[in-house]
């Protein structure tokens, strides 16, 4: 088989080799020709001497033409360090042009093009070393995750993709049965309901990494279609999935990164995340917690300031945030429900700002007792319900901590625990289930069924420089316990029957206690590849409005398919 550029060294010198690939770039310097020839691993010097009989052909070859060459390694006069064999250089003793290239849409080496041209153009956008690198990366990503998993006895199964449509949050995506007609299969958003079907059929230890397909809004890191790691066990506890996880990822910081990490990942619950970072996924790598200020303030005079039934928090950045810069976070804040924010200053061991003439000696002095404060700083109030409030200053301090540059480089990981087993749908006027209905509340929890919002969960999150990088929870194995979850999410019986029929039937038959976690490997990549974009690391992604611009997908079908299918279009 031939190999790849990379595969030569010094150590060739003198070896007659055969080569193809593509032309990166010809150069002319004063006669002599040279060929940057890449492959899949990178760049090789090819080098052309005027008397050479193939000169001529050198001569015509333009960026991205296709070519065989066979020559003799030797060593390169002026050597190039930044590439890994830029120590060598082939002399040309034949070419062959195997395929011509017409004049690419945008430059691969330096390319400022829209994204939208690279994604109609993907097959070219992949030959990019940025998205090529993160397709290799992706590659040892899930090598490293079967050979752990493996190693851990688990069982690599794959589960139907065409299913039945269940709720689980999001819209399915619908597939048509001719043989059926006017009945649908349903796209899996994730492969919850078989995988305990495998628990119960006594697999134990199982995993896969599965397609799963969700019809909801896109955003950066969220696609239709996402390939997701996907694993349940039996007769294990939280810790016993959170050792696994912590397990694996310390594996992938190992074989990625040249990182050892050696302690325990840190855990908080849901509520302690809500309340010091305003996120279910907050990001660790710097600090500025959000502090509450209700009990500086409970008697101030200050009519702005005065606490009824509001939150009353703040953040304290150690920097001079202008007047300027004032109104520009304000504006920001906005988007998140929150109408005003409050600026105090704090220079010199003194408070500054329009609002200070409002407050006594006392509240200022407890103010700096509250906030630690030792150096210049600038403090951003914000006043009013406990959810407005940790969402805008939540959204805030990410914005902050890029915007002074105050996030450390590396990983954090943390996992997130006690969810709430239940939330309130104001459009459905029920409870529905936060992360599915087959989830188990804390054991202390249980009688709490009867008043939802009390009610916690054995659900955990697995968070990474701000990413939920995957969740998952204990499930109900009993039978009474699962019926009264159903009742609780106002589900009638026969609804019950109609969505989960199978998997109630299959829990009459010994179902082993049982729990799970799902993590979205585009998220993994995309963390460890060090980019915002989950499109950067999927070989064909979709855009923002689920279409396919190289493909043209999704199209319109004619109508002899439709009439197949017994469907008619409504305009």
């Amino acid at each position: 088989m031939l190999k790849f550029n990379n595969d030569f060294s010094k150590e060739n010198i003198g070896q007659e080799i055969l080569f193809k690939g593509w032309v990166s770039r010809v150069r002319d310097l004063g006669g002599l020709l040279f060929i940057d020839l890449r492959d899949r691993s990178g760049i090789i010097q090819v080098v052309v001497k005027p008397e050479n009989p193939f000169y001529e052909l050198a001569e015509t070859l333009r960026s991205e033409y296709v070519i065989e060459v066979v020559g003799k390694i030797i060593e390169r006069e002026n050597k190039n360090l930044k590439i890994k064999n830029g120590d060598i250089e082939v002399e040309l003793d034949s070419l062959k042009l195997l395929n011509k290239a017409e004049d690419l849409p945008f430059d691969l080496n330096n390319t400022t093009a829209l994204e939208d041209t690279r994604l109609k153009y993907r097959y070219l956008d992949i030959r990019r070393e940025e998205i090529k690198n993160n397709l290799i990366l992706r590659h040892k990503v899930t090598s490293i995750i079967r050979n752990y998993l493996n190693s851990l006895e688990f069982l690599e199964i794959e589960t139907p993709i065409l299913t039945k449509s269940t709720p689980e949050g999001a819209r399915d995506y619908l597939v048509p049965s001719r043989v059926q007609k006017g009945e649908f299969y349903a796209l899996p958003q994730s492969p919850q309901l078989f995988k305990q079907l495998l628990m119960v059929g006594g697999i134990e230890r199982y995993y896969q990494i599965a397609k799963c397909f969700r019809d909801e809004d896109l955003r950066a890191d969220r696609q239709p279609e996402f390939t997701q790691l996907d694993m349940e066990l039996s007769f294990i506890t939280e810790k016993d999935i959170m050792d696994v996880t912590e397990g694996l990822f310390k594996q992938l910081f190992k074989e990625l990164l040249k990182v050892d990490v050696t302690d325990s990942f840190d855990k908080i619950t849901y509520h302690q995340a809500i309340d010091l970072y305003g996120s279910d996924k907050p990001d660790l790598r710097f600090g500025m917690i959000i502090k509450d200020l209700k009990e500086v303030f409970e008697d101030t005079k200050f009519e702005l300031f005065k606490v009824k039934n509001e939150t009353f928090n703040c953040l304290v950045i150690e920097e001079n945030i202008s007047r300027k810069k004032q109104d520009e976070l304000t504006e920001f804040v906005n988007r998140y429900g929150l109408e005003k924010l409050y600026f105090l200053k704090y220079e010199t061991g003194q408070f500054t700002g329009s609002l200070v003439k409002n407050l006594d000696e006392k509240e200022l002095s407890l103010l700096e007792e509250k906030l630690i404060l030792t150096k210049d700083a600038t403090i951003i109030i914000a006043k009013d319900s406990y959810k407005i409030v940790k969402k805008a200053l939540g959204a805030l301090r990410l914005k902050l901590g890029k915007e002074f540059d105050l996030i450390e480089k590396g990983f954090k990981p943390l996992w997130v625990v006690n969810f709430p087993l239940l939330e309130y749908d104001e459009d459905a006027k029920r409870y529905v289930a936060c992360h599915h209905p087959f989830t188990s509340p804390l054991q202390t929890n249980i009688e709490y069924l009867d008043k939802p919002e009390e009610c916690l969960a054995k659900a955990y999150d697995f968070v990474i420089n701000g990413y939920e990088v995957g969740g998952g929870s204990i499930r109900i194995s009993d039978s009474e316990l699962q019926e009264k979850m159903f009742k609780t999410l106002g589900f009638r019986k026969k609804e019950t029957e109609e969505k989960f029929g199978f998997l109630i039937e299959a829990f009459k038959y010994g179902v082993p206690p049982h729990g799970g976690i799902a993590f979205g490997l585009e998220r993994i990549v995309m963390i460890f590849a060090g980019t915002e974009n989950i499109r950067d690391v999927i070989a064909f992604p979709k855009t923002a409005s689920a279409t396919c611009l190289m493909t043209d997908a999704p199209n319109k079908v004619s109508d002899e398919q439709l009439k197949e299918l017994k469907i008619s279009i409504k305009s």
